[in-house]
């Protein structure tokens, strides 16, 4: 065997693999005789084929698997060994792959397109202007916040005539071409909440109507899908088409959501008892939760700005053509040029900065420990516990609902690279300058799908 590397630049290469008979025989002689004691044929006993009709049969399969094998194991081998830093993952190159005859008994050689990660120093300084933006907490956010308290704790009461932001509960009937009730056709009660009916001359319709008003309306009109009107007419998705048409509705019931009032009961529910004693201190509470909230946010667009910061004063180098075939290739669904063509700015943008985070933690020994994992999530549950007025529970219940929480292995990647994220950033936040800087709500979210 003969594994060599070619380099036609900084950041692609050549790696072509070279076999003879002598690296592959033994092994694919005894796949052979393994498919040979399964094999059955008329007029031969199992197990007892010749072996010239197993190979007619089975060689090429087994030879073309045990190649592979021997291959991707070298291959590999060879790029761990030789500490390549590679990008994506090698694709086969007709160009370099050369062989006589694809049978047992040949030399084969098989070429592999790499694409190489540039070669970099990430070194940011005080010369590294980024801004982080704070979001001011505004009395309109702080009252949206306290009537959203109201709604939740709120109750539904009967009212007599229905509003815009009402639900009615009533009966729908199918009717026929002629508007008129259709025999055996579908009846099904069920409630309609005007807010959510899309067309404003429809959301009209159902204003002002009191109990025993009847109107004519299509089903589709005020239902989110075909999931929804299955639901509300109690039939199933599949059954839709036996549904189509107007329907008369008739009101039953008015319901009106009446907010909770402002008062201690309202400032105990969402905070304990006796956390806040009066309007004042419960509206500071609602900005202090606020400016936690909101300081996620910015750390957000922080890392944002760092990262767009970074990758255009580095202006990195990639493989590009490599990785625009290395998309087309891996992907699993059909993707054409055109699309890759239109998607790769961006997927190269969030390479580069992948590849400068790398750097980072590698160069600075950045590590985050199971333990941070598991305070963290301890803080997180703290924290969901508060926000639904539930008393914490003492630390080894704490304990053992984190270590619940992590047994499931894709939440926890996540929380392991969310953690990064934030070392990477505070990292950053250490060497560079960082300007302040106070925004709204509204310009903060401008900003933040601007990046």
């Amino acid at each position: 065997m003969n594994i060599t590397e070619e380099k036609i630049d900084d950041l692609n290469a050549i790696i072509k693999i070279k076999l003879t008979p002598e690296d592959y025989t033994s092994q694919y002689e005894s796949k052979l005789a393994e498919a040979r004691k399964q094999m059955t044929e008329p007029g031969f006993r199992p197990g007892k084929v010749p072996m010239g009709m197993v190979k007619k049969k089975y060689g090429q399969s087994i030879l073309a698997d045990e190649l592979n094998r021997i291959i991707n194991e070298k291959l590999y081998s060879h790029i761990q060994e030789n500490k390549l830093n590679v990008l994506g993952n090698p694709i086969p190159s007709d160009a370099h792959t050369t062989f006589d005859k694809w049978e047992a008994g040949s030399d084969f050689e098989f070429g592999y397109k790499i694409g190489l990660a540039p070669e970099f120093e990430v070194k940011p300084s005080s010369k590294d202007k980024v801004t982080f933006h704070k979001i001011k907490v505004e009395k309109e956010t702080i009252d949206k916040q306290i009537e959203d308290f109201q709604k939740r704790y709120g109750q539904m009461k009967e009212a007599d005539k229905s509003e815009a932001g009402d639900m009615v509960f009533g009966e729908f009937v199918q009717l026929d071409e002629k508007d008129k009730t259709l025999a055996d056709g579908i009846t099904a009660k069920s409630t309609v909440s005007i807010p959510m009916i899309e067309d404003e001359k429809i959301q009209k319709k159902f204003v002002n109507l009191k109990k025993g008003d009847s109107l004519v309306i299509d089903p589709k009109t005020v239902s989110k899908g075909d999931a929804d009107m299955a639901a509300m007419l109690h039939i199933k998705k599949e059954e839709l088409d036996t549904a189509m048409g107007n329907f008369s509705f008739t009101v039953e019931e008015v319901k009106r959501l009446e907010p909770a009032p402002l008062d201690q009961e309202l400032f105990d529910k969402i905070h304990g008892k006796d956390t806040v004693k009066d309007e004042k201190e419960f509206r500071a509470k609602i900005e202090e939760e606020l400016s936690v909230a909101f300081v996620n946010d910015s750390e957000r667009l922080f890392q944002k700005s760092i990262a767009d910061h970074f990758v255009k004063k580095m202006k990195l180098s990639l493989p590009d053509e490599f990785l625009k075939e290395w998309i087309k290739v891996s992907n699993e669904k059909e993707v054409s040029m055109e699309e890759i063509e239109k998607e790769y700015p961006q997927y190269s943008d969030q390479l580069k900065w992948q590849l400068i985070e790398n750097k980072v933690i590698q160069e600075n020994d950045i590590k985050v420990e199971v333990d941070e994992v598991k305070d963290y999530v301890k803080g997180m549950l703290v924290q969901q516990y508060a926000q639904y007025g539930m008393p914490t529970p003492d630390d080894e219940a704490l304990e053992a609902n984190a270590m619940q929480v992590l047994q499931n292995q894709d939440e926890t990647k996540k929380i392991f690279d969310y953690l990064y994220k934030n070392k990477v950033s505070d990292y950053f936040k250490n060497n560079v300058k960082v300007q302040e800087k106070e925004v709204n709500q509204e310009e903060f979210i401008k900003l933040f799908y601007a990046q």
